[in-house]
């Protein structure tokens, strides 16, 4: 059974395809906005709908608030018909920015995700944040903005981040499976020497063979934790230990990495590699769960 976090089923949603709103009393800020994130590295494709190779602006915009159970449009053009349209000194996360790119009217759209930025498939770096006021481009470009569904603000009552759903997010287990799968190693020993690994487990043989090289250690308990997610800082160290990964040349340097951080050395290979480019607010997001995209996206890059 697939644990919950980002995704609650959001049975009340009605689809509008005039200028109504969503209802979103379920749909928190967070909600929109890590599952707008999640998608962070996929490909642009002209035409494209699939995470796996390649979505276009509105295809991505569409599959993001499709996982809040809101329906949009397939073009720009006309998810620029939904909605209320909005003022730019008004935007909330969540609301719908469409830009003029090829100058015949709105052929561009992304997601509003507060301080300026939004969140869109662009062609020249596929998924991607940006500033909605950037003078060298989106500046000059931006044609308006819809609300779609009206976000509320996570509720300081319950307790969030407990729960991940791993119809996005990768688990540890996951991990295990697919670095196993890549580096081409022996799993056929299943009697785990992690207490928490049963030999029926489809992690046993995955776990223990990464665990002979080093690379899963357990926690304090000496518990591997299948079932839990990792994180980007995180897999950046099991990621350089891995595929044994030294430095080459110069790294990109990160505002959530500083120098004093514990994950910086195994995030300062990985950018030097080739492997990661951070999130595209000159963060790495380190603290950030990794999603199932993301970790394709970097054991793709190894591959090369």
């Amino acid at each position: 059974m697939k644990k919950k976090w980002l995704l609650p089923i959001f049975a009340s949603f009605m689809f509008f395809t005039g200028m109504g709103n969503h209802d979103a009393k379920a749909a928190t800020i967070a909600d929109i906005t890590n599952t707008a994130k999640a998608y962070i590295g996929v490909p642009y494709q002209y035409g494209g709908t699939d995470i796996k190779t390649g979505v276009d602006c509105s295809a991505y915009t569409q599959i993001v608030f499709s996982k809040l159970g809101i329906s949009l449009q397939r073009t720009s053009t006309a998810q620029y018909q939904q909605g209320t349209s909005i003022a730019k000194d008004q935007l909330k996360t969540g609301d719908l920015v469409f830009f003029n790119t090829s100058g015949s009217g709105v052929s561009h759209v992304g997601i509003y995700i507060g301080d300026s930025n939004f969140i869109s498939a662009t062609t020249s770096s596929g998924v991607k944040i940006d500033k909605i006021n950037d003078p060298y481009y989106w500046g000059s470009r931006y044609v308006g903005a819809k609300r779609i569904a009206n976000f509320t603000e996570d509720d300081l009552g319950e307790v969030k981040g407990t729960e991940v759903d791993f119809s996005v997010y990768a688990s540890r287990g996951e991990v295990a499976l697919q670095l196993a799968n890549q580096l081409h190693l022996d799993t056929n020993t299943t009697n785990s020497s992690f207490p928490d690994v049963s030999p029926t487990s489809k992690y046993a043989g995955a776990a223990e063979a990464l665990k002979k090289l080093g690379v899963f250690t357990g926690d304090v308990n000496g518990k591997f934790n299948a079932g839990s997610p990792i994180t980007r800082g995180q897999l950046a160290k099991v990621l350089v230990e891995a595929f044994h990964l030294k430095q080459q040349g110069t790294a990109l340097q990160f505002v959530d990495v500083p120098s004093t951080h514990w994950a910086y050395n195994y995030v300062a290979i990985l950018s030097s590699n080739k492997i990661t480019v951070g999130k595209g607010n000159n963060s790495f997001g380190v603290n950030d769960n990794v999603t199932l995209v993301q970790l394709d996206t970097f054991l793709q890059r190894l591959a090369q």
